[in-house]
């Protein structure tokens, strides 16, 4: 009975051991001609451990995450009514994560940290997408399911359109800064 392909082999990615598919060990063949591997080149070393992003992440994320808390603190949820903090939590971090995007693209593209410390780690840590699948589940098990799919699709909707607004607006604004800068050479 021939053996279904499986991962037979361990090889060496950055710094990290990862079992990657192999042809199947009975049939002796070679990889198909032009198979192109989808681990970066220099496998097997050792990649360098980026220390400063991690380090800039965790202290944006702790920051984000007390945040959050302390305004979950301020205004406690209901168990059957519409989760407001979380809402506002979500939305108010989507519409800066719109604004961050904008600005390092736009107007700080070379700082290396900024975006790991205010994006993943700030904005990452505030926001908290996870607890409003939670908040759906018990607002479901509550009996509220009403409340819960307005709060799905509501969460959604005002996530996107709050990302939207913060890129396209903040885009606006730096043009006119710009503007205005260039107005002010000119004379």
């Amino acid at each position: 009975m021939p053996r279904s392909p499986a991962l037979i082999g361990r090889r060496m990615v950055g710094t990290y051991h990862v079992a990657v598919p192999d042809t199947p060990a009975d049939t002796g063949s070679a990889p198909p001609a032009g198979a192109v591997s989808p681990f970066p080149a220099g496998l097997g070393r050792r990649a360098r451990v980026p220390w400063a992003v991690l380090g800039v992440i965790s202290v944006g994320g702790a920051a984000g995450a007390l945040a959050r808390y302390g305004l979950g603190q301020l205004v406690p949820a209901s168990g059957t009514g519409f989760p407001w903090v979380t809402f506002a939590v979500n939305v108010s971090g989507c519409l800066l994560i719109g604004v961050l995007t904008a600005l390092v693209s736009d107007v700080w593209p070379g700082r290396r940290l900024l975006r790991p410390f205010l994006g993943t780690g700030l904005l990452g840590g505030y926001t908290t997408f996870s607890t409003y699948v939670v908040e759906i589940q018990r607002l479901i098990g509550a009996g509220s399911v009403g409340v819960a799919l307005t709060y799905l699709a509501g969460t959604l909707l005002a996530a996107i359109a709050a990302v939207h607004a913060g890129i396209t607006g903040t885009r606006a604004l730096v043009r006119r800064a710009r503007r205005a800068g260039r107005s002010r050479e000119a004379r």
